[in-house]
């Protein structure tokens, strides 16, 4: 498996439709093109290689209805995704279908500066290289994806036809996703719902935030599993799947993740590496038998011993 290190030529075209419109262009480049960072898309702008309606722009320019955008990204020479034989927890298998439970600090697919110990180096060798192609050479299986330090279930397809099946209620927002989570500080109701746009901070395009004005539709359902003392053990159920999604709308409500130094406290009490944000549930209708199937995972081992000794 090659990975595209991205310097010939590769062009790509993008028709705006009213929900992207306004938007900065670099913005939603950015958005287009998860593993190019915000820099390297102002340089793309800068060296004319990017086009608004044939004509060159700047980075702040802000988008129209039916704007066409052509972007000229130079090929870059390959570099090997090689088959690793890492350890997967799997909780179902077929010939078209994974679900495994993915462990925390491990990132989903290659990217620059990650081309291996990655879940997709994983899968190469224990699939033996028969996974959907759909999402390209960086995230063959790849459907949805969970943050490095977020652990859980996701769903990985063998086949194309399984992957659009699997795409198509994810887009629906037929698929049953179920989070737990532990938050900083006391949820004085029982469950709630969180409904605020995400997209690109504009301070800092590294981080997601709650945009008014440029940001998605986004969706979380909550309920208070336990109370302790100075935090919250909660259920999260998304009704879609924004980037960070949970981790931003916690901390917009004044209960960040524990763990979370991006949209939380920079110093964590209980030396953690990362949030404490577990994909537990996950359930979805199977691509051939058209059946549904839910699977329920168990909490890491940390998550257990801090809720065994939270106060």
């Amino acid at each position: 498996m090659k990975l595209k290190k991205v310097e010939k030529m590769q062009t790509n075209t993008f028709l705006i439709n009213e929900e992207n419109s306004q938007q900065r262009i670099d913005v939603y480049l950015t958005e287009q093109f998860p593993d190019f960072s915000r820099a390297r898309i102002q340089k793309l702008l800068d060296k004319g290689e990017v086009t608004v309606n044939e004509k060159v722009v700047k980075a702040n320019h802000r988008l129209k209805v039916n704007d066409e955008i052509i972007i000229n990204i130079p090929d870059a020479e390959p570099v090997d995704i090689k088959p690793e034989n890492i350890p997967l927890d799997i909780y179902y298998e077929d010939d078209v279908v994974l679900v495994v439970n993915k462990p925390k600090e491990m990132v989903v697919h290659p990217a620059l500066g990650h081309h291996s110990g990655t879940l997709v180096n994983a899968l190469l060798y224990h699939c033996q290289g028969n996974l959907s192609g759909i999402n390209g050479e960086l995230r063959p299986g790849i459907v949805h994806r969970i943050d490095k330090n977020t652990t859980g279930l996701l769903v990985v397809c063998k086949t194309d036809s399984a992957h659009n099946y699997i795409s198509s209620q994810l887009k629906s927002h037929n698929i049953n996703r179920k989070y737990h989570a532990i938050v900083h500080n006391v949820l004085t109701e029982d469950e709630g719902t969180i409904n605020m746009p995400i997209g690109r901070d504009v301070k800092d395009r590294k981080k997601m935030a709650v945009n008014f004005e440029n940001g998605k539709d986004a969706i979380t359902h909550y309920k208070v599993l336990k109370r302790f003392q100075n935090f919250t053990y909660i259920e999260c159920r998304l009704e879609t799947g924004r980037t960070h999604q949970i981790r931003v709308h916690m901390s917009q409500i004044g209960h960040p993740v524990l763990g979370d130094d991006v949209y939380g406290p920079k110093n964590c009490p209980y030396h953690l590496t990362g949030q404490t944000l577990h994909a537990k549930k996950l359930g979805f209708l199977h691509p051939l038998t058209k059946k549904y199937m839910e699977f329920d995972s168990n909490l890491p081992e940390y998550f257990e011993r801090l809720l065994n000794i939270l106060p």
